[in-house]
């Protein structure tokens, strides 16, 4: 708290942790984020469904990927959790 970091790398972080502990976790990265920009790499449902931006890559296609990009600041609160 006394000298943050402009930014920060999380891997898998929440990997281990309960839904309990992943939504602490994710209380306390949004405590931090006035101070600092946050990267997680996750697979958590639970820590996806709190970022502000999403970046993925998915297979259309056997073979052939392809990057996504979603700012869920964009859509009206009932459409995602519809």
């Amino acid at each position: 708290k006394a000298k943050p970091s402009p930014f920060a790398v999380l891997d898998e972080v929440d990997a281990a942790l309960d839904e309990a502990n992943v939504r602490r976790l994710v209380n306390l990265v949004r405590e931090f984020t006035d101070v600092c920009q946050f990267v997680i790499i996750t697979h958590a449902k639970a820590t996806m469904e709190t970022a502000d931006l999403l970046y993925g890559v998915t297979l259309d296609e056997p073979g052939v990927s392809r990057k996504v990009a979603v700012r869920l600041t964009d859509f009206p609160e009932e459409a995602l959790t519809a």
